[in-house]
């Protein structure tokens, strides 16, 4: 029996060996599990935003934070990226299939933990 478990990519036949350490699935898991991927990805579930936008909708992430989520998650294929060709350049963000696909039980997960949580000043 081999070591870790396998999953298998739907439409290429990979298969992937997801407690390894190269596994590329791991790199998109800890991109969409950082403390600011959760954010953008649940920010985005609805609408697309432009990168002003995305930072005044997430409080407390700073622009070099946010920078660098963004960049991952687009380069794991959950976030598509428009630039339009303005002074300045006009930057859009919104979801892909992909992402829509791994934001909804995120958003699922969000909604029965604020459903739960008891409201300030009950014990």
């Amino acid at each position: 029996m081999s070591e870790g478990v396998q999953l298998t990519q739907a439409k290429t036949g990979t298969r992937y060996e997801v407690f390894h350490t190269d596994c590329p699935a791991r790199d998109v898991v800890d991109h969409v599990t950082s403390k600011w991927g959760v954010w953008v990805l649940i920010a985005l579930r609805n609408t697309e935003l432009r990168f002003y936008e995305l930072r005044d909708s997430i409080r407390g992430i700073s622009e070099k934070m946010l920078a660098q989520a963004l960049r991952a998650l687009v380069q794991d294929g959950l976030v598509w990226r428009r630039v339009e060709p303005t002074t300045p350049p006009q930057v859009t963000y919104g979801l892909t299939e992909f992402g829509q696909d791994v934001g909804e039980p995120l958003t699922d997960l969000l909604d029965r933990i604020t459903e739960r949580l008891p409201t300030r000043g009950e014990e």
